[in-house]
């Protein structure tokens, strides 16, 4: 994933452009808050700005991804069905919160994700190696991401917002690693060592290595349309060595979190 900071190369420039032609970049109305939530009114009162509008079509993108990645290391890693109860249970749920974050999402850009296929380096889905290395990477990113969020954001409500989700993508990276060390001994395992987006290996234990998340150094939610382009976009995938060969589609549906505690009833809560 490049963390380039220099001007958009073309492979940006398109990826941009389709998102903003998608109409991923139009916000609708009033009624795109209210109806979730009476505490959207109070958001939108405050005045929602495009950078707010950019932020959150970013995310869109990026939950699409997150779901589509866990969809597929469910339902074809060969190593899932043999990790713990525990484990395969992180997977699920986590695969219901991130279409949660992507409905919630697109209930204030009114429009679908504009990227409906995903790419992925060569043995993603049959080597756990690099399923966990991705997957971390992904969960780095995400959580950078969001905390530009936090600190762009326009109004308070929309930076809680983004600190709320933020918590959850850092769960996920957490018990991403913890994963490592139940990987069984066919599939590889115990996986000692895990790479995320900052390219260094680091060791697996213990799975909670952080102390502060890592904002990666990104001020601009430009620096994460960047890292997510080879993901989304064919050139762009091809370019970075990933496997072109086979798009991984993005398949929408219904989340049901494994708490109601745990929803998003409000801003509030």
């Amino acid at each position: 994933m490049s963390q380039e900071h220099g001007e958009l190369g073309t492979d940006r420039r398109q990826f941009l452009r389709k998102t903003a032609a998608s109409g991923a970049g139009v916000l609708v109305g009033a009624s795109a808050f209210e109806a979730l939530a009476p505490s959207f009114a109070a958001a939108k009162s405050g005045g929602v700005t495009k950078g707010d509008v950019a932020i959150v079509g970013a995310a869109q993108i990026a939950e699409a991804l997150a779901v589509t990645t866990y969809t597929n290391i469910i339902d074809n890693a060969p190593f899932f069905k043999r990790l713990p109860s525990d484990d395969q249970g992180y997977l699920v749920a986590a695969r219901q919160e991130e279409m949660s974050h992507y409905a919630l999402e697109m209930s204030v850009t009114g429009k679908p994700s504009p990227f409906t296929s995903f790419y992925y380096p060569a043995k993603m889905f049959s080597d756990a190696q690099t399923t966990l290395d991705v997957l971390v990477t992904l969960e780095d990113a995400f959580i950078a991401a969001y905390l530009v969020g936090v600190r762009y954001f326009s109004t308070p409500d929309l930076r809680v917002l983004a600190a709320r989700i933020m918590g959850i993508e850092s769960d996920h990276r957490t018990l991403a690693r913890v994963l490592g060390g139940d990987v069984a001994a066919k599939d590889g395992g115990p996986i000692t060592k895990i790479t995320g987006v900052q390219g260094t290996a680091e060791p697996a234990d213990p799975p909670n290595n952080n102390g502060y998340e890592r904002t990666l150094k990104w001020t601009n939610i430009s620096q994460a349309v960047t890292a997510l382009t080879p993901f989304a976009d064919k050139t762009a995938a091809a370019k970075a060595g990933f496997d072109t060969t086979t798009a991984y589609e993005f398949k929408p549906f219904t989340p049901h979190l494994p708490e109601a505690l745990g929803a998003f009833h409000s801003f509030l809560g």
